[in-house]
């Protein structure tokens, strides 16, 4: 009896040390969100990526620069001099300017908003997952703390009774195999209790993470917080709210615009851009101190850009695939989905039925009767053992309920549970 109390006091140590002996962060949901959104840095690097791709518009609107040439003499063997650049040498400059024709200026400027465009679908898309595990994570963090203070309960009232057991055994008052029985079912619900207490670790580490926090994340929430994720919605209703915001169809139809207009861009290239100059030359041309003009534009006799253009194609065709086949995927996705929530909210109302008030009640009742041996050892600990089946079925169900719903919005696009 006394490795089971060191076992208890052990795994109580490591629980209330680990999990309330460092500093505590309590949130709310939404005050979870407020903190993911300013601090998680997965977050932060892709809204630089958003950034980068608007600085992508600014550098397609920059017109080419100019170009200015600089000919001076480097050595004159006439006159055996050097840097011969006076009224008698030689020298010459000349100023240059491409001038894009064909609309390409404007064509890459639209090309670099879509990309913009894109990397902020891309933003939002990443947003919503990392929202979805901390929604999922919260909840079920705060259904395992319920039911570890639960399970405490449970061990502490096991422990008293072995201890009052103990000593009507070693006085021959009661058989020892009802010790033992008692020792076993104290021993099970430990093992419950040290897996639950794993997982709780584990999601505090993923919580941890996406707050970016070391302390202790602590979810402040109320049964009416779960009961909002109870709505009854039509099917209809969801595909159509999917087909206008699941961040997949908008990616995909991004990328055909994408795609488009890089086609029209490789098109446009075919069109030659000219470069307009004007120089001076100081004596080497017919006259002295010539001042000249010109044009330069090439000639798109063999290279016209059509594998650029091909391939701009080939890339319209796949983009098209692409959509396609998220639209085709979408309503088996969401079907499914749908369905599995369902059953998650018949679940959740049926479990709130038949848990009630009349459990702890029984509880008592069953404990005092057995402490007065109007209850036999295998009534009390059959009971015991359902009532905490019971309890881990009741954090499942909502658990299963909470995350279905978070699972809907994250494929939907927007917040509709």
């Amino acid at each position: 009896m006394r490795t089971i109390k060191c076992g208890l006091l052990f795994f109580s140590l490591i629980y209330f040390h680990l999990a309330f002996g460092a500093d505590t962060l309590k949130v709310s949901l939404q005050k979870a969100d407020e903190v993911f959104l300013a601090k998680n840095y997965y977050l932060l690097a892709k809204s630089m990526n958003v950034e980068e791709q608007k600085a992508q518009i600014l550098q397609a609107k920059i017109y080419p620069n100019p170009i200015f040439t600089a000919d001076i003499n480097a050595y004159d063997p006439q006159n055996n001099r050097t840097l011969h650049v006076g009224q008698t040498g030689q020298k010459s400059f000349q100023f240059e300017q491409l001038i894009l024709l064909g609309g390409k200026r404007k064509a890459e400027i639209d090309l670099a908003k879509l990309s913009a465009e894109r990397a902020e679908i891309e933003f939002t898309q990443l947003t919503r997952e990392l929202k979805f595990q901390l929604h999922s994570a919260l909840f079920t963090n705060g259904e395992q703390i319920l039911l570890l203070k639960k399970y405490n309960e449970q061990l502490s009232l096991l422990s008293s009774l072995l201890d009052s057991y103990q000593v009507q055994a070693d006085k021959g008052n009661i058989p020892l195999a009802e010790v033992v029985r008692l020792k076993g079912t104290y021993l099970r619900l430990n093992n419950d209790k040290t897996e639950l207490l794993k997982d709780y670790f584990d999601i505090q580490t993923t919580l941890q993470t996406l707050l970016q926090t070391n302390d202790v994340v602590e979810f402040e929430f109320t049964e009416s917080d779960i009961v909002k994720y109870v709505k009854t919605i039509e099917f209809t209703t969801i595909t159509n709210e999917a087909q206008q915001n699941r961040p997949e169809l908008l990616l995909a139809e991004q990328d055909k615009l994408v795609a488009e207009q890089n086609l029209s861009l490789q098109k446009r290239q075919v069109v030659p851009d000219i470069n307009l100059f004007t120089s001076y030359d100081q004596r080497g041309g017919a006259f002295q101190n010539q001042i000249n003009a010109g044009i330069a534009i090439p000639i798109p006799l063999w290279n016209r850009n059509q594998g650029a253009v091909s391939a701009a194609k080939y890339r319209i065709e796949a983009s098209n695939y692409m959509l396609k086949a998220n639209q085709e995927g979408l309503y088996g996705t969401l079907f499914n989905a749908y369905s599995y929530y369902n059953h998650t909210v018949e679940e959740y109302n049926k479990v709130l039925q038949l848990y009630n008030g009349d459990f702890e009640t029984t509880l008592k009742g069953m404990t005092d009767n057995f402490l007065k041996r109007n209850v036999s050892i295998i009534e009390f600990v059959d009971f015991f053992e359902s009532y905490n089946d019971v309890l881990t079925e009741l954090t499942r169900v909502k658990t299963r309920l909470i995350v279905s719903g978070e699972k809907l919005n994250l494929l939907i696009g927007k917040d509709l549970y």
